[in-house]
């Protein structure tokens, strides 16, 4: 069994592989300062909820991060607890993804996992990637799945917590799509602004970036259009141009990076 490991600024996606098949998943609160002890205990525990084990089950583990101490930390643990290295994603690791940018070596491991996923589950079509996680990110790929670029715009965490903590008269809310764009109230006011605001944002970027692709941004164009990341499902929902969710979008990356490089 495979266990792909996404490790961002806010939240770690956990994902469990048997025979290609996403069998169990797990969200976890990313602390850097976790150390490899502390995280075989979480990881342990998890694992234990699906009656797995370090040794027993687990033959491989693909990793991608944002956040680099807790690379550090997370190698460590593999190779104390699970007794072999991990693979992670970076330079040198075989993706099948050519990035066809300024600076390759820049750009976020989970995006090119995205990009892995993203490229495999649409052969031949264009695509662009929307990922809700702590920042937003919108990534085109070409119809051979190249890498070309995107766009990087704050996420809902970081834009509501800006609101709250600039503003003595705004409270922190739910983070919740009211029933209308027009709040009857200021909690109703500052819901609409994050939620429909940032679909608005969304549709605007995907949109952008549609034309800059030489693409109709109309529905059934021969693009498509895919989001992934924790805040997907409260957005996407009030998006105009993003076709489906995918929210295992970037585990099914790691799986795919893994076994492009089983052999090395």
């Amino acid at each position: 069994m495979l266990l792909a490991v996404d490790v961002g600024n806010t939240q770690t996606h956990l994902g469990v592989f048997d025979r290609g098949h996403l069998m169990h998943e797990w969200r976890a609160s990313t602390e850097a300062a976790r150390t490899a002890d502390e995280l075989s205990l979480l990881f342990g525990g998890l694992l234990a909820s699906a009656d797995l084990s370090f040794t027993r089950q687990i033959t491989g583990v693909s990793l991608c991060s944002v956040v680099p101490r807790a690379t550090q930390e997370l190698r460590d643990m593999t190779l104390k607890y699970f007794g072999f290295p991990p693979l992670v994603v970076g330079p040198g690791v075989k993706t099948g993804i050519a990035v066809l940018t300024d600076n390759p070596r820049e750009v976020g491991a989970d995006r090119i996992a995205n990009a892995a996923a993203a490229a495999d589950m649409f052969p031949g079509a264009p695509v662009v990637v929307v990922d809700f996680g702590t920042a937003i990110t919108v990534d085109a790929l070409s119809a051979s799945g190249d890498y070309l670029g995107g766009a990087i715009a704050p996420g809902i965490d970081i834009s509501a917590g800006a609101l709250f903590s600039a503003t003595a008269l705004v409270q922190r809310v739910e983070v919740v799509a009211p029933c209308s764009a027009i709040g009857k109230s200021t909690a109703a006011a500052v819901q609409a602004g994050i939620v429909y605001g940032t679909a608005a944002m969304v549709d605007g970027l995907v949109e952008r970036v549609l034309a800059e692709l030489g693409l109709m941004a109309e529905q059934g164009s021969p693009v498509e259009v895919v989001a992934t990341g924790g805040w997907a499902g409260t957005v996407v929902e009030h998006c105009r141009l993003i076709h489906r969710i995918e929210p295992a979008l970037t585990l099914t990356g790691l799986r795919l990076i893994f076994d492009r490089n089983a052999g090395a």
